[in-house]
């Protein structure tokens, strides 16, 4: 058996925790920039609004009913989800991390346990501990975990836990047969339509269907989603999660941006988080991309989108040196006369650290001593704390610097923004 836990409404409940005056009223979290809404609490949800919609094209009905917006507070979602996934391994000795906001347990052991009842002690202590609501599915599979989980979201009767080995045969097919093809986790939307032209509409359906015949008409991936919804195991846990094969940090500017200073400033502080995730992965890498771009939505302004990849003389996970290629790649790309819209880097080429090939010359692999210490003071005082000059000054407030206006304070991981009770 195993178990997916997963936070309900995550980013929302995250700031709902610690302003109690947003509980119960519709409230949405905004992209970079206060651009789309990504996360949308039940009342906003009721209300029709979809995933994705401008923050612009919904202020009318936000001043209708009272709709709160509030900028991605990266830091705390972050803190918050370690917290919770903290919390949740202590429920089993087998932990995978699927996202900021969901897990599977390995539930290998808990045969003599009503999965029910431990599924609500497991609801009962996050909300306690951290005040954030979850739900949880039981399943035979990690497949069947995912739809449990969305059968406990979705359907009032199950309370937030759903144990689908519990449920009589019967029950079970009703359950499947209710929930639409499109739900299933690996089908995606893009398979969604096919299936359903084929007349596969819903989870039973996909379960009963031929899964040979599906493997030749799609791939060995639906195949392997067909013998999971029918209780065989194929995909294991990863308590480890797998090595990135690529690292990418970008973002879509605050204001538009016309000089190379700005693009180089954004371009180094990109590299700069890249390279942090590098190293935290222990890999180095072989080459550098970077790419800029102008507004493709504005037609009315000159276009220019570029991108170019630098390869490194030697594999690095230096920060320095992985920035000194990507400013050599910038200076290339970069023309006068357009507003630049965007900037971002790739790392590319990954390898484990442990077992890079040196050059046949000796070339610079950079500092691992310095880069040791720049990581072990960023990860005690805050990101950002020591960074390369080129980044420049956070003060500045340059026209690139993502815009967040409606930023709740960072509660839990700025001494300045902790709560004080009184």
């Amino acid at each position: 058996m195993f178990a997916l836990i997963d936070g309900n409404n995550f980013y929302v409940s995250c700031e709902r925790v610690f302003d109690p005056k947003l509980e119960g009223r519709p409230v949405v979290v905004l992209s970079n920039n206060d651009g789309c809404v990504v996360a949308r609490s039940q009342e906003v949800k009721a209300l029709g609004v979809k995933m994705g919609v401008p923050w612009f094209q919904l202020r009318d009905l936000a001043r209708q009913h009272g709709i709160v917006a509030k900028s991605s507070n990266y830091s705390l979602y972050g803190d918050m989800s370690a917290r919770m996934m903290a919390l949740l391994g202590r429920f089993s000795p087998e932990q995978e991390i699927y996202s900021i906001d969901e897990c599977f347990l390995g539930m290998k052991g808990f045969g003599h346990y009503d999965l029910t009842a431990y599924g609500q002690d497991i609801r009962a202590r996050v909300r306690q501990y951290l005040g954030l609501p979850v739900c949880v599915g039981f399943g035979a599979t990690k497949t069947l975990a995912k739809l449990a989980n969305h059968a406990a979201k979705k359907r009032p009767e199950f309370d937030g836990v759903c144990d689908l080995a519990a449920l009589s045969p019967v029950a079970q097919d009703t359950l499947l047969a209710s929930i639409d093809v499109g739900e299933v986790w690996g089908v995606g939307y893009r398979g969604t339509p096919r299936l359903k032209a084929l007349g596969i509409g819903n989870v039973k359906d996909l379960r009963d269907a031929d899964p040979k015949w599906l493997r030749r008409e799609f791939s060995v991936v639906l195949e392997r989603t067909v013998t999971e919804l029918r209780g065989i195991p194929c995909i294991d846990l990863e308590e480890a999660a797998p090595a990135k094969q690529q690292i990418m940090s970008s973002r879509a500017f605050g204001a538009y941006v016309y000089d190379l200073a700005g693009l180089e400033e954004a371009v180094t502080t990109y590299i700069g988080r890249a390279a942090e995730k590098l190293r935290r992965q222990g890999s180095v890498a072989g080459a550098v991309q970077v790419y800029v771009r102008t507004n493709p939505f504005k037609e009315d302004h000159p276009q220019y989108q570029r991108g170019l990849t630098v390869p490194l003389p030697d594999p690095s996970d230096d920060t320095r040196l992985l920035a000194r290629a990507a400013l050599a790649g910038l200076k290339r790309l970069y023309k006068p006369g357009y507003a630049y819209q965007k900037a971002g880097v790739m790392l590319l080429d990954l390898s484990d650290a442990r077992y890079t090939q040196g050059a046949l010359f000796e070339a610079d692999r950079g500092n691992p001593a310095l880069m040791r210490v720049m990581d072990r003071i960023n990860g005690l005082w805050g990101h950002g704390t020591l960074r390369l000059a080129a980044e420049g000054v956070p003060a500045s407030n340059r026209d690139w610097r993502m815009r967040r206006g409606m930023m709740s304070p960072c509660y839990t991981t700025r001494w300045a923004d902790i709560p004080r009770v009184s």
